[in-house]
């Protein structure tokens, strides 16, 4: 089922939701539909929303991303922050070892292959000369991580320009 991404009034992504309830949305006058999907109809003379504005502006609450093996491995797109591959075995490796003082932080844990991080061992990527491809960082919110998927995966280029700053 096709995706569609919801702007707040503001142009603010808010969430991602299917075809038909955004469909349902501008039926109903809430939202506007700003990108359509040429080779989806919903009508003859209807095409099916990949994204979508609410006409009133809705207040959301923030919400803090929890730091987890999954959350650090989709930051990272799945790859060894080391050397790149994205087929191996991976495990989350600290930058500054927990040894050494190293916490649990977003900008202290990354993803690397098991293979890396037994070559890293208990040192900075630094000592080991082993650098990184990316600077960890904590993501802005759940919805870049979403986002930032479907961009890269192709299926929503569309998307990139509503989502400004948050696709690496």
């Amino acid at each position: 089922m096709a995706q569609v991404l919801v702007l707040n009034a503001s142009y603010e992504p808010l969430n991602i939701t299917s075809w038909r309830r955004a469909t349902v949305l501008m039926l109903k006058g809430k939202a506007e539909s700003l990108e359509e999907d040429a080779s989806h109809n919903i009508r003859q003379d209807v095409k099916a929303p990949t994204v979508i504005r609410l006409i009133q502006f809705i207040r959301v609450p923030y919400r803090d991303i929890p730091l987890s093996r999954k959350n650090i491995f989709q930051r990272d797109n799945n790859c060894c922050q080391y050397c790149g591959q994205k087929n191996k075995k991976l495990s989350i490796d600290h930058v500054l070892p927990r040894s050494r003082g190293g916490t649990d932080n977003w900008e202290n844990v990354i993803t690397a292959c098991l293979q890396c991080n037994v070559m890293k061992g208990n040192r900075t990527p630094d000592e080991a000369k082993m650098p990184m491809k990316t600077k960890p960082y904590k993501p802005l919110n759940n919805m870049s991580f979403e986002t930032t998927k479907q961009i890269h995966s192709g299926r929503h280029k569309e998307w990139s320009k509503y989502v400004i700053g948050w696709v690496a």
